[in-house]
């Protein structure tokens, strides 16, 4: 065979493999898959009639090929913007931007927002008449969140000269007051009168109690008091006589009555005007009988206690360094400690507040305690420069807690579980004049005056228990009889008794006792301890009192010849009874 048909048979097999090899290794069009721009060609698959075309294709080669990359959010969102501005590229695109561009309102002689109800909102640009309360409400929330002037003046037009009181199905009056909120956010005090006034002519039976509470708070914030004070009298007036008070028409106004006061309080106190804002705590006196017969809860209502007695304690303490003129406002006379206001109202209005609430009201009202002295004899007793406040019971009955409670401190009074530890009179000031501890026990003169709600508080020793000599009990009985007799600051004596086991011999003799000797103007009251270790009391109650221990109490009181006195129920555990307490502890401050 010559060596030239050698050489074109070697030709010929050599080009047949190249052709074999390049088509198992050319990849099928989905297989191909690009990271990036530069990224190299993934094969996904070799099909069997490839693998068989050569033999130097191995699955190990196969499988040695590189496994497909899973993208992460970054890589993902870069490559969508890459295909988005690849798309915007092209001719197409350019087409379709020039065609909404000669949509534009500048194309066609318009400028944005200059036509009468024209708005710069992307949402709602324009309001007709065939536009929904969605759609203007909107345009409000959007205008006032942005406070777009120009906005809120059209769509006051809008709602006040372009439509009637039928846009909306109804609904243009409460479009009103949001109107006028969203303007007095805006400093507009005009045109939130403006759109008040016609809310009130032409929507008055349509006006919903919380929209007028609203428009209150508003007024407020822009110091137009006599226009709030117009507002919540005329719109939240309470119901008439004879008029249900406990329909959901009467609860709605009630409580935003009730909450829009609230508001009035709270800004008053904060802006440092006392004699308006005790005014207004009056009125909430006043209504909080009402609020009881209408039903309303303590969650149904949501009054902000604390805010009140922050806003009180606050004017108070401005008060105190004698930066308010008190002599403004002459017609309403302020109590020793204007937190004290805000107390009278939270006493009448349905109870459950929480203990940050007592806590701040603890707070506000004790500012600074010391002990002074053990008074054995009358001869003892401290200078009768400020009213008193007087906790007798017997031993383990649990007075020296309940002080401790009362004042908001931990170790005031010491508490023992030993019965009869106090044995002498322990004699408590609050709101002393600052360093007068220092004065007591060290005899520095110590410059300054005492505050205006200063009190004693008297822990006197537990009869029954107390292991002294029946010479020294009697003692503490003729102590006991001349000071409730004669002491002439003496205000309120608190009598503990345990409202597990009721009255015992010696709780009736200390009725009988304060029957016959107790000086007349003093408040006597029961109050029953420990009420949370009530073997009844059932889970998640503060703590009660059983209907046997309660008759036999009434019993005991009405031998004694003290049926009319006040019975508290209180816990030092729960704090039950705090309030209360503090609503007789009000007489001492204040004489």
């Amino acid at each position: 065979m010559s060596s030239s048909y050698i050489s074109k048979s070697s030709f010929v097999v050599t080009t047949a493999l190249l052709l074999v090899t390049a088509s198992a290794f050319t990849p099928q069009r989905n297989s191909l898959q690009r990271i990036g721009n530069n990224a190299p060609p993934i094969f996904s698959t070799v099909t069997r009639s490839d693998a068989s075309s050569d033999a130097s294709v191995s699955s190990k080669d196969v499988a040695a090929a590189p496994e497909q990359k899973k993208l992460s959010r970054p890589e993902r969102k870069a490559l969508e913007r890459e295909q988005k501005q690849n798309r915007y590229s092209n001719s197409n695109s350019k087409r379709y931007r020039q065609r909404r561009k000669h949509q534009t309102p500048a194309a066609n002689g318009e400028k944005k927002g200059e036509g009468p109800y024209d708005l710069n909102s992307n949402a709602v640009k324009k309001l007709t008449k065939e536009s929904t309360a969605d759609d203007v409400l909107r345009a409000i929330k959007r205008a006032q969140n942005m406070h777009d002037h120009h906005d809120i003046r059209h769509i006051e037009n809008f709602l006040i000269d372009e439509v009637d009181e039928h846009f909306a199905y109804g609904y243009r009056g409460s479009l009103l007051s949001r109107l006028a909120v969203a303007a007095l956010h805006m400093e507009d005090v005009d045109m939130a009168l403006k759109a008040i006034e016609t809310r009130h002519t032409e929507h008055r039976s349509t006006m919903l109690p919380l929209e007028s509470a609203a428009i209150v708070r508003g007024l407020l914030r822009m110091h137009k008091v006599s226009d709030a004070i117009n507002v919540l009298d005329d719109e939240l007036s309470l119901p008439l006589p004879g008029t249900p008070v406990d329909t959901p028409e009467s609860q709605e106004k009630i409580k935003h009555r009730v909450l829009a006061m609230a508001s009035m309080i709270s800004r008053h106190f904060f802006e440092f005007e006392p004699h308006l804002a005790v005014k207004f705590c009056q009125k909430l006196v006043e209504i909080g009988p009402l609020v009881h017969e209408s039903g309303l809860t303590t969650d149904t209502l949501g009054m902000p206690w604390l805010r009140l007695i922050q806003g009180a304690a606050k004017c108070e303490s401005e008060r105190r360094a004698e930066r308010i003129n008190e002599e403004e406002h002459g017609d309403v006379e302020l109590p020793c400690n204007l937190v004290y206001s805000v107390l009278d109202a939270m006493s009448v209005f349905p109870s459950g507040n929480s203990d940050e609430v007592y806590e701040a009201l603890s707070n506000a009202l004790v500012r600074r305690t010391i002990f002074v002295d053990g008074v054995v004899n009358i001869g003892g007793l401290p200078e009768a420069d400020r009213g008193e406040v007087v906790f007798i019971g017997r031993s383990n009955v649990g007075k020296s807690s309940l002080v401790n409670m009362v004042t908001n401190r931990k170790s005031l009074a010491y508490t023992s579980k030993r019965p009869g530890k106090t044995q002498q009179f322990n004699y408590f000031a609050v709101n002393d004049k600052p360093e007068k501890e220092r004065e007591i026990k060290y005899g520095d003169e110590i410059e300054g005056e005492k505050d205006k709600d200063s009190f004693y508080i008297v822990d006197f020793p537990g009869f029954g228990f107390a292991q002294v000599p029946q010479q020294q009990r009697q003692k503490w009985v003729e102590f006991t009889n001349e000071y409730i007799s004669k002491r002439e600051n003496l205000k309120v004596v608190f009598h503990l008794v345990d409202a597990r086991h009721g009255p015992t011999s010696e709780d009736e003799k200390i009725m009988k006792q304060m029957s016959e000797n107790l000086r007349k103007g003093v408040t006597y009251a029961i109050v029953l301890t420990k009420a949370d270790k009530n073997g009844k009391n059932k889970e998640g109650k503060k703590g009660q009192v059983s209907k046997k221990v309660m008759e036999k109490l009434r019993q005991s009181m009405s031998q004694a010849k003290v049926g009319d006195s006040p019975v508290i129920l209180t816990s030092s555990e729960t704090k039950l009874g705090r309030d209360d307490i503090w609503r007789y502890l009000k007489h001492a401050a204040q004489s």
